[in-house]
């Protein structure tokens, strides 16, 4: 097992690293901002190293910082968690190069999948069902893409290939539209993501957000642990997931379950990961793979009992998969709710000291959080202060119990989501499951 590893971030992921590392018997070395100095991980780790000021460029993106930081501390590894650099290929490259255990997959497959012509690309010789599209990036034959549009059928969505978070598309429901689309999408896609490749895509109008959690040990070895609907989404972030998705049958389970697997291992996947798709029809279309862990990750933990965390960690180390498909058993139903400090109607960031706080508790409930009584939310960074999670041996137990820890669920100081998240589960629609991914956008247009 490893020896000594590296948190490459902060708040709940860090901190839920850190209780994975300690299992494990694994010490740990918490890097830190200076606007990061309280948080719960950092007074909890073996040893803590402040790389840098406030903004995220100057210390979770200050690739020297950290690389520093393993060095000086005799460290093995380094995580990443999830977002900052935790799938950026030459980051990990980096890290590899610099003597350390990179806990993710090899830099070349992080590049492949950040490319989503690439990805489509390599989904598609692993047999993975994709969105109709143009099977490869756009030029400037504009008689060419006006053929592929016609062949794909409009509505159609033009996406950069470097892009991602909901920036670096745009849909064209007329040819008439089509040509000044792709130049001002191009044009966007090298002012945001340095890369100005486009492709065009089938546009599905209902689709629901489906994804599949996969497990591979980079030797040949690789399981999924069944799938998560994350379709509740404002402006393309997601709001809550659960497992398992509802309406997906064991069939459907098994079906694109074991070609998320077999693309693991044709392509040397290494660690967690995780493939989207839409979902329409009773179709699945792959729209990316995320090679790091999810932020909903803990849904699929509840269902299945498998820590992800700990698995990256063996992995890491060099060790097979624990178990085997066989071994995957899903029971019972999961929902997490994102809680950001925001304001639930205007959804503006509300930063600032937390002054009573009181975590929910019961049957069934699961809070990962880095918060505390006294601490202080700072401006710099992403707005989710914890995640909620309820497990039921069924989906309405779930549902009932998400309800109860929300109105437990005490925050002072600051403005929070939980009203929000409160509306989400009193809704009708989302208690009968199944709703797409423009339900919540539409439903907050209509309250507004």
């Amino acid at each position: 097992m490893l020896d000594k590893v590296v948190i490459a971030n902060r708040g709940e992921i860090a901190l839920r690293i850190l209780r994975a590392c300690r299992e494990l018997g694994i010490k740990t070395v918490a890097v830190h901002s200076t606007a990061d100095r309280d948080l719960k991980h950092v007074l909890l780790a073996d040893e803590t190293i402040c790389i840098g000021k406030a903004p995220a460029t100057e210390s979770y993106l200050n690739v020297p910082a950290l690389i520093a930081a393993a060095e000086v501390t005799d460290a093995i590894a380094i995580h990443p968690g999830y977002g900052f650099l935790s799938e950026n290929a030459d980051f990990a490259d980096q890290v590899e190069k610099s003597g350390f255990i990179f806990i993710g997959p090899k830099a070349e497959t992080i590049r492949i999948m950040g490319d989503k012509v690439a990805a489509i690309d390599a989904m598609k010789k692993a047999g993975v069902p994709c969105v109709p599209g143009s099977d490869g990036p756009l030029g400037d034959d504009n008689d060419f893409n006006l053929q592929c549009a016609k062949r794909i059928g409009y509505p159609v969505i033009i996406k950069a290939a470097g892009g991602g978070g909901g920036r670096g598309m745009r849909v064209v429901r007329k040819e008439s539209e089509l040509i000044e689309a792709i130049a001002i999408t191009k044009s966007e896609a090298g002012s945001f993501f340095g890369n100005d490749v486009v492709y065009m895509e089938k546009f599905l109008e209902n689709p629901r957000h489906i994804e599949v959690q996969v497990l591979a040990d980079g030797q040949g070895n690789a399981i999924h642990l069944g799938e998560r609907d994350c379709s509740m989404q404002r402006r393309h972030q997601k709001v809550v997931e659960e497992a398992p998705a509802p309406g997906i049958t064991e069939q459907m389970r098994k079906f694109i379950g074991e070609r998320c697997s077999r693309a693991c291992i044709e392509i040397g996947y290494r660690g967690a990961g995780t493939f989207e798709f839409l979902f329409e029809n009773g179709e699945f279309y792959f729209i990316e793979m995320n090679t790091r862990i999810q932020v909903e990750h803990p849904v699929t933990e509840m269902v299945t009992g498998v820590d992800l965390i700990k698995e990256q960690l063996r992995i890491a180390a060099g060790q097979p998969l624990s178990m085997t498909q066989d071994d995957v058993k899903i029971n019972g139903h999961a929902i997490e709710c994102r809680i950001n400090a925001e304001d639930s109607d205007t959804f503006m960031p509300s930063p600032g000291k937390i002054e009573h706080f009181h975590p929910p508790g019961g049957m069934g409930i699961r809070w990962d959080s880095h918060i505390y009584a006294g601490y202080s939310v700072p401006p710099h960074y992403d707005s989710m202060i914890g995640k909620l999670i309820t497990f039921g041996e069924n989906r309405g137990i779930a549902i009932a119990r998400m309800r109860n820890a929300l109105s437990e669920l005490v925050v002072s100081g600051i403005k929070t989501n939980t009203k929000l998240q409160g509306r989400i589960m009193d809704d009708e629609n989302f208690q009968n499951g199944g709703t797409n991914i423009h339900y919540l956008e539409k439903k907050l247009d209509a309250e507004s």
